[in-house]
């Protein structure tokens, strides 16, 4: 007994290895998964887009999506990044003129497209008819949403000049307002509708 207390015992060595063995199992682990990741990211790839009427570029990795190109890249910070996963609307941006969440879309499908942000429609001098009657229905409250939401009323507006209470419903269906302020937002858009002049 005396002599496995001193120096290294069996038990001990074996240990040793055994928790050697986990860290460098571990931490290949972290450096593999970290190669992986680099590999799955590749190279950037060059992108050309036209947002909101302006020529825009740059070189993203395949996994970049639109609403990050727009708010880290470009600076449109009005598309907001919500659930980042399709659920709640508040990236809403025109695609070639249709409603499309920015967080599902990679910013390479949008190369060679037009994009309108809601920085687009109007700016805070000239506010377009949609966003001038969101103000004055008060279809608003901490305004997360609200981007997303006049995105979608503008998208509605354009294919339909006089939508239906249904209509409006079903166009902002897939923006989630988590101050319930959908009553504001259904009277914006029957405001919208009297003045606005879609092309």
């Amino acid at each position: 007994m005396d002599d496995e207390t001193k120096g290294v015992t069996r038990r001990g060595l074996l240990k040793g290895i055994a928790t050697t063995a986990v860290a460098a199992t571990a931490g290949s682990a972290v450096v593999l998964a970290e190669e992986a990741r680099k590999a799955a990211a590749g190279p950037g790839l060059p992108v050309s887009i036209t947002v909101n009427g302006q020529a825009q570029s740059g070189v993203f990795e395949p996994r970049t999506t639109l609403a990050e190109a727009l708010r880290e890249t470009w600076g449109l910070t009005g598309t907001k990044i919500g659930c980042d996963r399709g659920a709640c609307g508040a990236c809403t941006v025109l695609l070639d003129g249709l409603p499309v969440n920015s967080c599902l879309t990679l910013v390479h499908d949008a190369d060679g497209r037009s994009v309108t942000t809601v920085e687009g429609l109007g700016a805070p001098e000239a506010l377009s008819p949609v966003q001038k009657a969101f103000v004055e229905a008060d279809g608003m409250q901490c305004g997360f949403c609200t981007p997303g939401m006049v995105v979608s009323a503008e998208a509605l507006l354009r294919r339909t000049p006089s939508p239906s209470p249904d209509e409006i419903r079903a166009a902002v269906a897939g923006n989630l307002c988590r101050c319930g302020t959908y009553a504001g937002v259904f009277a914006a858009c029957e405001g919208a509708k009297k003045g606005a002049r879609h092309g």
